[in-house]
């Protein structure tokens, strides 16, 4: 490093130092400190009180409360071995039954259950707040399982082997203690794990970069050590890819958000994968790997889905041919793989559309469409390599979601389950809008509101968005929603800002680092747009997001309070400067940038809201919330932000749930509560 470089990052290093060491407020970043947990208290009543008193809530909570333990409502289940799976909460077992039927049961409008494993009573033997996070079972014969168990909520879990046929643990099994684990099975007596080992075997976000195989019967320090990936890389790990009875095993290791190197495991070799480090692995079928290029390479399209020989990993020349190709409107959204096909989801302009191809003799594919609704969204589930048939949900702002199951062969679908409608949807109307942005590119957006709408500028409206990950929007059928909001004359807005995946990599990518503020202006432009066709007027428009969606709207109403009178900031994202020093916060660097760089926060800290916010403005009462045990965005971020705008003399509320992880929740009746908290906020704030 030269003397002037050195210079430079002594300075953006006493910078940053004497930035924390001048924050009044760093001590509620200690998420379980005594005098943080105090304050959170304090907040927490001053708040439930104040939401808590309007004579709206109790029906609102109970009204939610209801619709989320509907008995009618579909249960989702993933196939197994003959057995449909199904994870179930209600009013009875709030912490949920993990249970299974048959497929002739499972078409019955009221399915014969067998419980599997029961979470209540799990949590109350132990003593413990168990929440569920999953079960990962040995293919083929599904018998043995990995269960994955959070306290709270948390990303962080235990994990321990379980007996589907005999529905108990397995003794002297798999049981790894809790931290931000990965397992996957190797063969039925040894698994993949990746896990904290200890001191340095953690990468600088807080996950593992370490992978190792665990022999059943042996402790975790006898585990043979596989790969070890860099400590500034995100995390690694491996899985085992089954492709017509053959097992390929597969290690990935995120460098960081966005790139990742990949090998395939041949005996004690590691063989690289010589694609770009930004491509996106899909899976195998038939012998060929799929992946989508994010950037344009050797002739192939950015968003181009690829495929090549899994045998011809390692060589230094692969050749690929193109599986299929995006559009200026349309994007790929994902790939499944039955036993003679592939099933394609494409996004076309926001609205999803089912394909299904099928190779022909001479290498290339016969393509035919599933012939679903195109004004919603379509999501292809249940699908496995040694079948054809496989299920489609669909929904929209009006429909309810219907499970639909798809005949292989001739690509009939029958109406397996539907969520009944909680509103007269009759009453009301989606559209799908476009805006300009700042830099003339046109944004879409949903807009659901009740027919007749009068164009006065006094409807309350909510705009939603999230704009970053490459995570897209989508129509969806939300009850509560319309229940709590339309039923109530209040209007909706989805938002499809730049940062979203809503037409590939391309729309992901201009908003990302130094064009961060790109999906402000998008999001404002809509809000503007709104305010111009007199569907609402700044009085009556208030804004949601959470995560990244919660730095959007912190954002959004310190660049310009001037046009929102109600924020809702859910599990956010806000000191922008101290982000990447916060749990996983490190791992976001390739989204964001990294604020330890001079150039870098140049940008960062020109909308990062704890930085910008001002005694000199007027800011409308914004509400956060977050959860303690958030393992991810540190509650942190909320806590300073309202301590902050408390200090400047700013009416603000918060509420910080003891438990719930980033999900803000951990059971129907917490998210009943705050779900509920939120439209009482919002019709003070917006009527």
């Amino acid at each position: 490093m030269s003397r002037i470089a050195s210079i430079v990052s002594l300075s953006v290093l006493s910078a940053n130092t004497l930035a924390v060491q001048s924050d009044p407020f760093l001590w509620l970043e200690e998420v379980e400190g005594e005098k943080a947990l105090q304050w959170v208290s304090k907040q927490n009543d001053a708040s439930l009180k104040y939401l808590k008193n309007n004579s709206a809530y109790q029906n609102i909570y109970e009204n939610t409360l209801s619709i989320l333990h509907d008995k009618s409502r579909i249960p989702y289940a993933n196939e197994r071995a003959g057995y449909y799976y199904n994870f179930w909460q209600n009013e009875h077992n709030p912490r949920g039954l993990y249970r299974r039927t048959t497929l002739e049961e499972y078409k019955k409008a009221e399915p014969k259950w067998e419980t599997v494993l029961d979470i209540d009573a799990l949590a109350k033997a132990e003593s413990e707040n168990w929440v569920y996070k999953g079960m990962q079972c040995h293919y083929p014969k599904y018998q043995r399982c990995l269960v994955s168990l959070s306290r709270g909520g948390a990303d962080a879990v235990v994990v321990r082997e379980f007996d589907v046929t005999t529905k108990s643990f397995v003794k002297d099994g798999f049981n790894l203690p809790e931290a931000k684990t990965y397992v996957s099975w190797l063969d039925d007596k040894s698994i993949f794990v990746s896990t904290d080992f200890g001191e340095g075997s953690l990468s600088d976000s807080g996950y593992p970069r370490i992978v190792k195989v665990l022999q059943r019967g042996k402790s975790l320090d006898a585990a043979k050590t596989i790969y070890t990936g860099e400590k500034s890389s995100v995390s690694a790990s491996a899985f085992t890819a089954y492709d017509n009875g053959t097992q390929y095993q597969l290690i990935y290791e995120s460098t960081s958000f966005y790139t990742n190197n990949m090998f395939l495991l041949k005996g004690d070799k590691q063989v690289k994968f010589n694609v770009p480090n930004d491509a996106d692995y899909i899976g195998l079928n038939n012998g060929k790997f799929f992946i989508q290029l994010k950037t344009a390479w050797q002739g192939f399209a950015q968003a181009e889905v690829i495929y090549a020989d899994i045998n011809d990993v390692g060589k230094e020349h692969i050749s690929f041919k193109s599986f299929i190709k995006p559009t200026e409107t349309r994007s790929i959204e994902a790939l499944d793989f039955t036993k003679s096909a592939i099933l394609v989801t494409v996004l076309d302009d926001v609205k999803n559309k089912v394909y299904r191809y099928l190779p022909k003799a001479d290498g290339q594919w016969h393509v035919d469409h599933v012939k679903f609704p195109e004004t919603g969204s379509l999501s292809v589930l249940n699908t496995d390599p040694d079948r054809d048939d496989f299920f489609v949900n669909y929904s929209d702002f009006l429909s309810p979601s219907s499970l639909y199951l798809v005949n292989g062969t001739s690509l009939e679908f029958t109406k397996l389950k539907g969520n009944r409608s909680h509103f007269d949807a009759n009453q009301y109307v989606a559209k799908q809008k476009f805006t300009t942005s700042k830099d003339g590119t046109q944004i879409p957006y949903f807009i659901v509101h009740k027919k007749g709408l009068k164009l006065n500028g006094k409807n309350p409206t909510l705009l939603y968005a999230y704009g970053g990950f490459e995570a897209s929007m989508l129509p969806y059928y939300s009850a509560t929603l319309g229940n709590n909001w339309l039923e109530k004359d209040g209007v909706y807005v989805l938002a499809n800002i730049r940062g979203g995946g809503e037409y590939g990599p391309r729309w992901h990518q201009a908003a990302m680092k130094q064009n961060r503020h790109k999906a402000f202006e998008d999001f404002e432009a809509v809000a503007e747009q709104l305010i111009t066709d007199k569907v609402t007027e700044p009085k009556h428009l208030g804004i949601k997001g959470g995560s990244n969606g919660g730095l959007l709207v912190g954002a959004a109403f310190t660049r310009r309070p001037d046009l929102y009178n109600a924020v809702i900031c859910q599990v956010p994202l806000l000191d922008m400067q101290r982000f990447n020093k916060l749990l996983a916060g490190a791992s976001w660097m390739g989204e964001y940038g990294n604020p330890d760089n001079a150039d870098e926060w140049q940008y960062i800290k020109t909308y990062s809201p704890y930085h910008n916010l001002s005694k000199d403005k007027q800011y409308p009462q914004v509400f956060f919330t977050t959860s303690t045990r958030d393992d991810r965005v540190h509650p942190g971020h909320a806590r300073k932000m309202v301590a902050k705008m408390k200090d400047m003399g700013f009416d603000v509320l918060y509420f910080e749930n003891m438990e719930g992880g980033h999900a803000g929740a951990a059971n129907k009746e917490q998210y009943a509560m705050v779900s509920s908290l939120e439209y009482v906020y919002l019709m003070n704030r917006l009527r």
